[in-house]
């Protein structure tokens, strides 16, 4: 298994998404500029310039028509895919910290963070409306009060968000109404990535708290639990497979004073119904900011705190490979 190595930042990685078909793999980190590369070859497709502070979530609509970024410099940004310009500039108080396309492509959610005494928001507008976007007035602005969003996605039929927060708890909230629809407190600490299964039915959490948390995105039902003795950064489940790939580390403030065998650097494999780790991949040296299964299943990318992203292409023996129980 041999990866592609992605070079196009200076700084650490902090999101990469691949699009429908996954033809395209989206690569965003602390420097201001969002990458988009083909993953089949690991060839940088573009670039998309504009931002001026660090870049901390992207997403790509279902058609990859366009691109959505929300950066630190007080602004979410929308992309046209293909020629990298932008259409839409949506300036914030404080820094976008999550966004969002929901499956229409129609209406986008970002949240903001709590600083600069501003507070969290998760913000609603729809592209369709294009008053929406000329004012910089959002048709819904939901407050978090209590403790700031960390990450989120769409849920299924585009009805509501889905959202970590920095408390550990998750919760629906509604994209008509804003209220929120159900909560989950499983979690002890932080969610540092919330992502869903490719039908939607499914999400899984990773958090600070070392565990990763599977759980039905309808009624936030807690299904399976994922244990490593590192916080865990980012997790993702596979299209394909029972699997579920985890990626993490040690704090990064801290991987200067240990080996990087102690860090413990690698992606991790678990088996989603019986919860047992299977396989580690080595290579990243400092901890893994995110983690994404390729759509067909047959690859995944990750992307650390060394500013690389890597591709990697399952073996044939991967496939056939079963978890004697």
């Amino acid at each position: 298994m041999r990866p592609i190595l992605l070079q196009g930042h200076e700084r650490s990685i902090t999101q990469i998404k691949y699009n429908r078909e996954g033809d395209l793999l989206f690569s965003v980190a602390k420097d201001p500029i969002a990458n988009v590369w083909y993953s089949v070859n690991g060839e940088r497709l573009g670039t998309y310039n504009g931002h001026t502070g660090a870049v901390w979530c992207v997403d790509v609509d279902w058609d990859t028509k366009n691109v959505l970024t929300g950066s630190a410099d007080n602004s979410c940004r929308l992309w046209d895919c293909e020629t990298g310009k932008q259409l839409a500039l949506l300036e914030t108080n404080s820094a976008v910290r999550t966004c969002g396309f929901d499956f229409s492509g129609n209406i986008i959610m970002f949240s903001t963070d709590k600083q600069m005494g501003y507070q969290c928001f998760l913000n609603y507008f729809d592209l369709r409306d294009p008053q929406q976007i000329e004012d910089n007035q959002p048709y819904l602005s939901v407050p978090c009060n209590e403790s700031k969003i960390t990450s989120a996605v769409w849920g299924p039929l585009g009805e509501f968000v889905i959202a970590g927060h920095e408390n550990g708890e998750i919760n629906q909230f509604s994209a008509k109404s804003g209220e929120i629809l159900k909560t989950a407190k499983e979690h002890t600490k932080q969610i540092n990535d919330i992502q869903s299964s490719v039908d939607l039915t499914m999400l899984i959490s990773a958090s600070k708290d070392c565990t990763a948390k599977m759980f039905d995105s309808t009624s936030l039902e807690h299904i399976k639990t994922f244990k490593t003795e590192r916080p865990v950064n980012s997790a993702a489940i596979s299209p394909i497979m029972d699997h579920v790939v985890m990626g993490g580390g040690q704090e990064a403030m801290e991987v200067t004073t240990t080996s990087t065998r102690i860090g413990k650097f690698e992606a991790r494999f678990f088996h989603a119904a019986y919860e047992e780790e299977f396989g580690r991949v080595k290579g990243h040296f400092g901890p893994i900011n995110c983690v994404a299964f390729h759509p067909d299943g047959k690859s995944y990318s990750s992307g650390g705190e060394d500013g690389y992203t890597r591709i990697h292409y399952f073996d044939p023996q991967y496939f056939d490979f079963e978890l004697e129980a």
